[in-house]
């Protein structure tokens, strides 16, 4: 069974829920901004309230995977490696979706959900840094890249868990693989910031 339900998680992982949504308002997320089918593209493309539906719909897809292994392995002896299994599916779903020629976003938020479900204290801890970073410098990927930096730490200060401190690993390594674009336009001082196009408007 625990392999059906690793399985399970990564295809729940690989719903693409901001193309969903960005299609319901008549936009094709991949084909315009940055191209990416997550929360921040969605958003500014088509209004925050779906960026933020993207958002939430994303996190779940951390959580409800985890959430039913957790509960059908209850009495199982090795709970919390299949749980956090479970979790780095889901997260590798949406990163690399089947449903998209493995093709996906960059998991910020699916990343969140999963550690809102292992450790809520260090995710809280995290989203209030990320928010802190983004505030000052403007920049979400900053943020995003220095809440992955920091969440494997936080979640071994706060669990002590080592199968849920080496995921934290894992899934920050992947999220900066996949904002390697993103790295190098804050290097070359063309990244896209939020304050700025606040400022346009």
């Amino acid at each position: 069974m625990e392999y059906f339900l690793v399985i399970g998680a990564y295809l729940i992982g690989s719903i693409p829920f901001g193309l969903v949504l960005g299609r319901v308002a008549g936009v094709d997320v991949r084909a315009a901004g940055s191209g990416n089918i997550g929360a921040t593209n969605v958003a500014r493309l088509v209004g925050k309230k779906l960026g933020g539906l993207t958002l939430v719909c994303d996190a779940l897809k951390g959580i409800v995977p985890m959430l039913v292994a957790g509960w059908l392995l209850e009495n199982g002896s090795r709970r919390e490696l299949w749980v956090a299994l479970c979790g780095g599916a889901a997260f590798l779903g949406h990163l690399y979706p089947l449903y998209l020629r493995f093709r996906g976003g960059k998991g910020v938020a699916t990343a969140l959900g999963i550690f809102l479900y292992l450790s809520p204290v260090a995710a809280l801890i995290d989203v209030l840094i990320f928010v802190g970073v983004v505030c000052n410098w403007g920049y979400v990927s900053l943020g995003s890249l220095t809440a992955a930096l920091l969440m494997p730490g936080l979640v071994w200060l706060m669990s002590g868990s080592v199968n849920n401190s080496l995921l934290a690993f894992g899934i920050g390594v992947l999220i900066w693989v996949k904002h390697r674009e993103n790295i190098e336009r804050l290097m070359k001082h063309e990244e896209k910031s939020w304050r700025k196009e606040k400022s346009d408007q």
